[in-house]
């Protein structure tokens, strides 16, 4: 699978990346944005299991001031952090049906409109999303928009699990022994 990297990093298109929990997607998704074209801009990583409803719009678009009681000042969203370069949106099986829906307004103009503004913004964003969730199941059970899916798996990857990818254990083992000597300060484990 790493051998994609280079190809798939220097594509423009949407990458969706599948895999169970802990196979590395996020780590996979900043390989992709550190060996293509955006490296020098910004990587904005987001789970988006760990925003509520409420806020993932907000997060992610901004809003303007006035937008809603206590929106005093105008505060860019997520999308305007990462213009240039990557949003990684991780676990995009977790949206609602309405962040769904202006998520693929963003894929498909390439613009947005914050919360409370009427003025749409340009955005150059790449988007990595990831999952641990069938995507295709979440469609046919009208969990998940077929055409937002359609828009997020133009290249898609599938990692496998660490137990199907014995030979990196011994990589990671000799990764951790050396962070984590460094941060007790203990000499090298060999």
């Amino acid at each position: 699978v790493t051998e994609m990297i280079p190809m798939l990093s220097k594509s423009k298109s949407t990458v969706l990346i599948s895999g169970e929990t802990g196979t590395g997607k996020e780590l996979f998704a900043r390989a992709l944005h550190y060996s293509g074209k955006r490296k020098g801009k910004p990587f904005v990583p987001v789970d988006c299991a760990a925003l509520p409803d409420h806020l993932v719009e907000n997060e992610l678009f901004g809003h303007s001031k006035g937008a809603f009681a206590g929106a005093l000042i105008e505060k860019p969203g997520l999308f305007h952090e990462a213009n240039g370069g990557t949003l990684f949106l991780d676990e995009i099986n977790s949206l609602s049906m309405t962040v769904q829906s202006k998520l693929l307004r963003v894929l498909h103009d390439q613009e947005f409109r914050s919360l409370g503004s009427t003025k749409s913004r340009a955005v150059d964003v790449r988007i990595i999303a990831a999952t641990n969730t069938d995507l295709r199941h979440l469609v046919e059970t009208r969990q998940f928009r077929e055409d937002l899916l359609c828009r997020l798996n133009v290249l898609s990857v599938v990692l496998p699990p660490l137990r199907d990818r014995r030979e990196d254990i011994l990589l990671l083992a000799g990764h951790f022994l050396k962070v984590y000597a460094r941060e007790f300060g203990r000499g090298a484990i060999t």
